[in-house]
Formats: structure tokens, sequence, C-alpha cells
């Protein structure tokens, strides 16, 4: 009871402090240690939990998806600095009016979160537009930050077959699959949550019409950007198209006849890398096309390219800490007592997967983070269970990567945070809609997909 009750108050703590904008990176192994302490005492382990699992953790995941984070951080940089993300969210939002401003806000997002743009720097790009947009038309601006995260928290996150979005590229190297896996149930669930968000927005702007709320007084220190001279809508998708393409190509058809025999020198298999090779040869395509095709334009490659990197650190780093929280929690006693708990509930692997990835995503925060954690520590489990069953492996990947986005935007979620401050706002004037459509809607959808798929199985 003592452990459980100081596993409870590290991860109150953890979030706590996430929530008051401490980095995971300082927190999370001070907080793990704590942890090892108020679960087993002063053991005089402190050091190997923190050099050996702690740092363990921390490292495997950086070498594991380092070149994903890189090369998407250099893409979404690129996409900025020659404009085509610009130029995307532009002709969306014109050819759809101010009317249809809330519409417009989210296929932009949705577009530039399927095209692997960082949903960090979705939230820059669109924040300027949507407030344009959301002034002209008359509507809240506390809406914006809701309309933001249906767009690029959610489906394109977690469900489109082909994202090459980290949630969907984390459980390929634990059931050998690819961003493809079950794309009946990620073209469903990528419906029902566009369909289910744009309703809850829709009768929000409805609501604040017929009490004539309007915008708000705001004083948004925003500059109005440039629009005369942006690129073509077409070579501004065209990346996001080779990108699609590319990784369809080696996941679907290189790959799949390769002889994969060497790596066995390498203690894996092509099942289990060959997925990750994929989006990353795709990333790198793409890049490749911005650079030729802009060369001229990108004076200062350079500068672009470092930027690139660097932005990769941040969100690399934050997810690493909390993975080696993770390893941490995994290699206590009292984990043995929560995954008992976990199976105890269910014998099927999809309800009981779906549930360990959500509440382990909700204590850390972190979708990737979460995730992680989760199918390092169960994934090997739910893979015989559903080999036992006659379930795909391709099913458990989906269920994985939706389970991955319900509970991980709490309050005290890095992204959360990053976009209410973007547009300005607090979490009592915009956290409702965020939540609603990044957490209620996905949670739900993930529900009824487990539902459906378990009634499959069950006849």
């Amino acid at each position: 009871m003592i452990s459980i009750l100081g596993l409870i108050f590290s991860l109150i703590l953890i979030m706590y402090l996430a929530y008051k904008g401490y980095s995971t990176i300082v927190t999370a192994p001070i907080i793990a240690l704590l942890t090892v302490i108020l679960t087993t005492g002063f053991d005089g382990h402190l050091m190997a939990n923190y050099t050996e699992v702690y740092m363990s953790g921390f490292a495997n995941f950086i070498k594991n998806y380092f070149p994903l984070f890189m090369t998407g951080a250099i893409f979404a940089k690129l996409m900025e600095e020659v404009g085509y993300a610009k130029s995307i969210a532009y002709f969306i939002t014109k050819k759809l009016g101010k009317d249809k401003c809330v519409l417009a806000v989210v296929l932009s997002g949705a577009l530039l979160t399927y095209g692997g743009v960082s949903l960090f720097v979705v939230a820059f790009i669109l924040y300027p537009i949507a407030t344009t947009l959301f002034r002209e038309a008359n509507i809240p601006k506390r809406l914006i930050p809701g309309t933001i995260a249906l767009g690029a928290f959610t489906f394109t996150m977690t469900a489109v077959p082909g994202s090459p979005e980290i949630q969907n590229v984390i459980p390929m190297k634990y059931f050998g699959t690819d961003t493809f896996s079950a794309p009946v149930i990620g073209i469903f669930a990528s419906i029902l949550m566009f369909e289910l968000g744009m309703i809850w927005l829709t009768k929000r702007v409805n609501s604040a019409k017929a009490n004539n709320e309007g915008y708000g007084n705001h004083n948004d220190d925003i500059v109005e950007d440039d629009y005369t001279d942006i690129p073509s809508l077409f070579s501004s998708v065209f990346p996001i198209i080779i990108i699609f393409i590319t990784n369809l190509f080696f996941s679907k058809v290189y790959y799949q006849n390769v002889d994969g025999s060497y790596l066995s020198e390498f203690n894996t298999t092509l099942e289990n890398v060959s997925g990750t090779w994929s989006v990353i040869i795709a990333i790198v395509f793409a890049d490749l096309f911005i650079i030729l095709t802009n060369f001229k334009k990108l004076t200062n490659l350079k500068s672009v390219l470092d930027t690139g990197v660097s932005n990769s650190f941040r969100p690399l780093l934050n997810s690493s800490a909390i993975v080696g929280y993770g390893s941490v929690i995994k290699s206590l006693s009292v984990f043995g007592l929560i995954q008992s708990f976990i199976f105890g509930i269910s014998s099927n692997p999809i309800i009981s997967e779906a549930l360990s990835v959500n509440l382990i995503c909700g204590m850390t925060a972190s979708a990737s983070g979460g995730l992680g954690i989760s199918l390092d520590a169960l994934a090997s489990t739910y893979l015989q269970m559903a080999n036992e069953m006659g379930i795909s492996p391709e099913i458990l990947h989906r269920i994985a990567s939706l389970s991955s986005g319900g509970l991980d935007t709490l309050p005290h979620n890095g992204a959360v945070i990053t976009t209410l401050a973007i547009c300005g706002l607090t979490h009592k004037e915009a956290y409702k809609d965020i939540f609603v459509t990044s957490v209620i809607i996905p949670i739900f959808t993930t529900m009824v997909v487990v539902i459906l798929t378990s009634i499959r199985f069950a006849i």
C-alpha cells in the first residue's frame, strides 16, 4: 500500500511540476529517484537506478527515434522557411472563407501535421491566420486553441494511415508493422474524431453568436503576414505527397522483397526496423526535394538546418526523460501490481492495451513518452495474447496509437501549455474546448473502435 501511495505521489508531483512549467528533463530523473526512495527505501541503489535504469531508457529512446525527430524537425523548418506551410494554411482558409473559419483552421492543421510538420510549428503558423479569421467572423478568440487542437492533436497524430507522426511510428518497432497498419480502423477513427470535433466546435460557435459574445477584447500582439508572394498550393503540398508515396513504396513494396537475414548480426529483424526506415527515408527525400527546388531561396541553408536540428532536441529530450522515468517505474515491484490490475480488467489484449496506454500517457502527459513506456513493458505480452486469439499485430498497432492520443493532453501537457501561450489565453479561458476535442472525443473514439473490434473477434 505504501509503495502504491509513493507511486501516486510521484505521478502527481511530475504532473504538477510540468503544469507549472518545469522542464521534465530536470524533474523526471529527480522524481524517478524519489519514487525509488518512497517505494523501496534507502537501499543504496540510487545511483545504479539513475545510471543503469533511468539513463538506459533515456538513451534507448534517443537511439530508436532521434533520426525521426531530427529529419522531421528539419522538414518542418524547411516548410516554414520557403513558405510552403504558410501557403497551405492560407489557401485552405481563403478557399473556404471566413464563414467556415473553424473548418479552415482544422483542415490546415490536419494537412500540415499529416505532412510531418511538428504540432508546435503548426500552432505558430495557424495562430495569426486563425486570429484574423475569427476576428472577421466575430467568433470568440477562446475557441482558437480547441480548433487548433482538433486539427493537430487528434486524428492526424494517431489514426490516419501513413501519418509520419511519432505516435504512429513508435508501435512499428514492437509489432513489426508500418504506418499504414489497420487502414480501415484508422480511417473510421479519423472520420469519427473529425466529425464529432466539428459538431462540438460548431455548437460552441453558434452558442457564442446567440449570446452576442463576439471575438472579445484582446490586444493581439501579432504581425499581419504578407501573402502576396507565396508559393502555389501544388508546390507546397508536393513534399507531403513525396512523404506519403515514398513511405508507402518502401514499407509496402521494397522492404517486402528484401532479404533481411543479415540483421541477425544486429540482434533485430527486418520487420522490427523496416517501418521506421521507410518513414526516415521518406522524410529525407522530402527534405532534399525542398532544398534542391528552393536552393536560391535558401540563402541561409546552414542556419535553417541548424535551427531544424536544434528544434528537434527539446521534444526529443522531453520524451526521452519521460521514458527514462517510466523505465525506473517499470523496474519497481509495485509496477507488477499495476500490470496485474490492468490484465485483471480483461484478458482481451485490445481492451487491456487501450487502457494501459491511455493511463500511462495520462500519467506522463506525453503521448510519445507514455506510448514508449507502455509498449516497452507490455507489448510482447499483448502480441502473445493476440496471436493466441488470431488478432493481427496491425490492430494492436492502431489501438496503441489511438490510445496514446487521449489522456496525454491533460492540462499539464507541453503542447497544451505551448498552444495556450502562443494564443495568449489561460487554461480557464480556453482549455475546455481543448479537453473536449483532444481528450474526450479521442477517448470515445478509441472506446468505439475497441468495442467493435472486440465484438468482431468474439464472434
